[in-house]
Formats: structure tokens, C-alpha cells, sequence
């Protein structure tokens, strides 16, 4: 793992930057999956100011409230230079804190927040009580509350009554796009072809700190099998730390929903059905949840003559780390800890070509903005976008498209999602024009074949002029959305 330096988040540090010209304190709230870089973005922000940081402990056998006010209490003397001592109020811990920073321009951070309140049903009201009365004082003060259990500051504190009207700014992180991975990549000095970036991102995602794990002195098979199949690799066991630290006691619900997703996207039925969980409001909190916390999306259908979203929806893993694990690492985790797998030669691994497939299929998905891009489309002309699923009935067949895109002009962009080991022939016209003869569209309506691919397309297929356009994955790492 090489030092890299700061990429990307310029919006993010935009809205931070213009919280510095306000004549009063703020509140600020910044969420986002593990691994995102929330804390990474505040340290670039806050250069150069006076800054404090706080973390909670991650849920654990014996850790109680009253550990969570002593690590408070032991940051807030090794930063302040107050003596340590064992509050068991969190109003007193935040009084100490408050008069310590009454003054000057401050950034307070607050990080796991949703640690911090773990066992206590009092803090954020006490915290909202020592917003009132004593940080929001300091009008140079800005006051950080962070998180990666999205769907909890959601709803204890972005929806909470006694935060209204007195958050100042809400962030929420998303996996760096593309271009922005490509430039991590190159600040680290990999240096290689788009095919093995695609291999690096297939398992990373747009997650910096996982990029930021390479050594770039090594091609990306041989960075895959180090950080994925050596006993001491770092993601081997990077899975039980998203879950046990995140979802706590209720872990274990979370992933049989991701592992179950990790196959192929699935309709709400099926999900139920196949971990075995009642159709239920329950388990549709459960998936919002994961929703909230970007490991999942949910993708809607619609109607092409109004536009309207259908009640049908799919929902697919979107997280590729956690797509390699349940594929690749978790049924071989005993012999890979014990060494067997460290020789392995990836592209032997069964599957491998399906699964890339998927992982590049959902590089592409979170990308989309690039693919809109490179079509020219303005995201006013768009009516609608997702993946596209046209159920089978009596009298249509079944059909599913990979990215589709609806403009007010009526145009259907019928995207193909397209990996292969080797350049892909004439046999993709053909599959595409399945998809578009099986797609039932109203008469006024045009569809345009788009292909999206990572290995090369052959020459034939180029001449025959049948894809409105031909979108390279290299193409896509210098594209700026």
C-alpha cells in the first residue's frame, strides 16, 4: 500500500469551504459506506484549522455506554490537555468539549457517530441540547457528525424532530467515479493497461481505500491474489467487518440478502424466497436499509408511452468487493488462510469470465452519467434510465437490457454491457437485435443499439455500422461526469 494523494471530492469540499464564510456555527452531516473516505475528505477539508477528532468503538462483548464516554473522555484529554476522568454523563463530556472550543475557527468531527450512541438512548438528545446551548455559540464552529450506517443517521438524526431546521449541510459520499479512480491509480504510479485497471476496479469498485491497497509495482492479477488469496491478505476477512461492525446483532440478515443478490438481481419474491424470509415489511426495511447504505440498488421499470415507473423492480448488489467475496474467497476462506490458494492463477478460476461480467456490468451502471456523456445526451432530455426488465407473458416474451436510456425524443438507447476475455465479433450484433426485436415499444418510438465494452471490438463488427456507438472501458477512465 502506497501513500496517494487527495483525488477527487471537489463538490464535497466546495460545500464544506463555503460553510467557512457563514456568520454562524454548523452542523454538517456526512454519510457513506465503509471504506468510502468520509473521514479522509474531512482531514483534506480541514487542513490547516484547528481540528478535533472524536471515534466511537466499534459494537463489541463488553463494550457499553459508559465505554464509549471514556474513549470521548481519553480523546478529549490527549487534544485538549484536560485531565482524563470518568464522566458517566455525555452532557458533561460535551460542556468540557464546549469550553474548550468557545473560540476561534474550529472543526469538530464526530466519528461512528452511531457507535458513540450505542446503549444510549440519551445521546443525541443530550448532543442536541449541547448544540443549543453551547457549540452553536462559536460562530466559527463547524460541528461534523459522521457515519456508515447511512440509514441510521437517516432516521435518527436527518429525520429526527430535534435536528430539524439545525443541520446546516447533509453529504453524502458515493464511490468515486471512473476518471477519478484512473487518477488514483495513476498517482500511485499504476501505470498499466485499461485492461488491468478493469481487473484492479472489477474487485475495488470506486471504494479509494480499497484502490489505495495496491502495490503498483505488481500487475493486477498478482495484486488481486495478494490482497484476495494470500492468508494475510487485507480483503480475505475485509467482508466480516462490514457487517459485524455496521448491522451489529442483525448481521447475519444482511448477508443472506447480499449473498442471495450476489448470483444475479432479483424481484422482491424471489429475494424472500430465497433466503427464506417472509414477504414482509420487515424484510423491505432491511433492503432500504442496505439501499441507504450503497450496497444495494434498486432498479425500477417504467412505462415507455408515459414514462411512469412500474410496480416491477429489481434489485442487484452493487458492491463488487462483496460480489468477489461470496464468489471467490468465502467457499475457499479455510484453505485460502491456510495457504493453498496463494499460486492460483485467476482467469482459471470457474466463473471467471461470468463474473467479470457482472463486476464490469456494474462499474458501468455507477457510471452512467460517463455513458450519458459520451452519448451527448443532457440529463434534462432524459425521461428514464436503469437496466430494463420486460417480464414474459402470454403475449411477449421475456427481455432484459442492460442500461436503457429514454428521451423526450422519443429514443430508446438500448446500452449492451459487454465483457470478454477476447475482442467481441459479429455474434453481439445479433444478441442486441434479439433484445430490441423482444422489447415491445410504441410505434413512435426508435431504438438506437449502443455497445459498451472493455477488450477491443472486431473489425467486421465496427464496418458494419450497426452500433449507433462504440464505448470503450479506456474511454471511460478519462472522462470527466
Amino acid at each position: 500500500m502506497t501513500d496517494s494523494k487527495f483525488i477527487g471530492r471537489e463538490a464535497e469540499l466546495q460545500a464544506l469551504n463555503d460553510l467557512l464564510i457563514k456568520k454562524t456555527a454548523s452542523l454538517v452531516v456526512i454519510k457513506g459506506r465503509r471504506r468510502i473516505g468520509k473521514t479522509r475528505l474531512i482531514e483534506e477539508f480541514a487542513k490547516g484549522k484547528t481540528f478535533l477528532r472524536f471515534i466511537g468503538l466499534p459494537p463489541a462483548e463488553g463494550i457499553t455506554a459508559q465505554s464509549q464516554r471514556d474513549e470521548f473522555s481519553l480523546h478529549l484529554s490527549h487534544q485538549t490537555g484536560l485531565p482524563e476522568i470518568k464522566i458517566d454523563d455525555w452532557s458533561k463530556l460535551f460542556e468540557l468539549l464546549a469550553e474548550r472550543t468557545k473560540k476561534g475557527s474550529i472543526v469538530l468531527l464526530f466519528d461512528e457517530i452511531t457507535w458513540m450512541a450505542h446503549n444510549d438512548p440519551t445521546f443525541l438528545s443530550k448532543l442536541k441540547n449541547a448544540w443549543e446551548l453551547y457549540f452553536s455559540k462559536n460562530p466559527k464552529l463547524i460541528l461534523i457528525l459522521c457515519g456508515s450506517i447511512s440509514a441510521w443517521i437517516e432516521k435518527n438524526v436527518l429525520s429526527s424532530t430535534g435536528y430539524l431546521g439545525r443541520i446546516s449541510k447533509k453529504i453524502t459520499l458515493q464511490e468515486l467515479p471512473l476518471h477519478q479512480c484512473n487518477q488514483l491509480l495513476e498517482s500511485m504510479g499504476f501505470k498499466r493497461s485499461a485492461h488491468e485497471k478493469f481487473l484492479i476496479l472489477s474487485l475495488t469498485g470506486g471504494i479509494p481505500w480499497y484502490i489505495e491497497l495496491l502495490n503498483q509495482k505488481l500487475s493486477a492479477q498478482e495484486n488481486i491474489k495478494n490482497l484476495c488469496f494470500d492468508p494475510d491478505g487485507i480483503l480475505v476477512e475485509e467482508h466480516k467487518y462490514i457487517f459485524h461492525d455496521l448491522f451489529g446483532a442483525r448481521s447475519q440478515i444482511y448477508e443472506k440478502i447480499t449473498q442471495y443478490l450476489a448470483k444475479r438481481p432479483c424481484e422482491f419474491s424471489e429475494i424472500a424466497k430465497g433466503i427464506n424470509y417472509s414477504s414482509s415489511g420487515t424484510l423491505s426495511e432491511y433492503l432500504d436499509e442496505l439501499i441507504e447504505s450503497k450496497y444495494l440498488t434498486r432498479h425500477f421499470t417504467w412505462t415507455f408511452k408515459t414514462g411512469l415507473e412500474k410496480s416491477i423492480s429489481i434489485y442487484r448488489l452493487s458492491d463488487n468487493y462483496l460480489r468477489f467475496f461470496y464468489r471467490y474467497i468465502q467457499p475457499k476462506l479455510n484453505q485460502i488462510l491456510k495457504g493453498q490458494y496463494q499460486d492460483i492463477s485467476i482467469s482459471t478460476l470457474p466463473g471467471w469470465q461470468s463474473i467479470m461480467g457482472f463486476q464490469f456490468e456494474s462499474l458501468v451502471l455507477n457510471n452512467r452519467k460517463l455513458i450519458q456523456k459520451q452519448l451527448r445526451i443532457l440529463p434534462e432530455e432524459i425521461v428514464a434510465d436503469n437496466p430494463y426488465y420486460q417480464k414474459k407473458t402470454k403475449k411477449l416474451p421475456g427481455c432484459q437490457v442492460d442500461y436503457l436510456i429514454q428521451t423526450r425524443t422519443n429514443t430508446l438507447f438500448v446500452c449492451e454491457i459487454k465483457f470478454s476475455a477476447k475482442e467481441l465479433t459479429k455474434t453481439v450484433i445479433e444478441e442486441v437485435q434479439q433484445k430490441i426485436n423482444n422489447l415491445s415499444v410504441p410505434k413512435n418510438f426508435t431504438c438506437v443499439p449502443v455497445i459498451i465494452h472493455v477488450n477491443g471490438i472486431n473489425d467486421e463488427v465496427i464496418e458494419t455500422q450497426y452500433f449507433y456507438k462504440i464505448i470503450d472501458f479506456k474511454d471511460l477512465l478519462t472522462t470527466a461526469s
